[in-house]
């Protein structure tokens, strides 16, 4: 328990700018109109193709015998590259929705 507090004194100002950033982006998001949610969500899980590139480098640095954070780096590329198939592939259902039909 002491090792708690002590974390969360040492640490008190990240703490704060986690808890107003979330408070922030509940604030945005929620203001944000439904015709732009579909857009800003398939662009944002674009961008998460941070995450492959992330968890591609965790695999590389890991060691052999560290199954752990094999499994779990292998499972954050399949996640990741799905997220950014899946932003994609919403992002081209949303432009389909624009085209004019023949």
């Amino acid at each position: 328990m002491q090792q708690l507090l002590s974390f969360f004194s040492n640490h008190q100002q990240m703490i704060y700018i986690v808890i107003l950033s979330i408070f922030l982006g509940i604030e945005v998001i929620g203001r944000v109109p439904s015709v732009l949610h579909t857009p800003l969500m398939s662009g944002a899980n674009a961008i998460h193709g941070v995450v492959v590139i992330g968890a591609i480098i965790v695999m590389g640095k890991a060691e052999q015998n560290n199954y752990l954070a094999l499994m779990i780096g292998f499972v954050a590329v399949i996640l990741g590259t799905l997220n950014v198939v899946g932003g994609f592939v919403v992002t081209d259902r949303m432009l389909e929705m624009f085209k004019r039909k023949k």
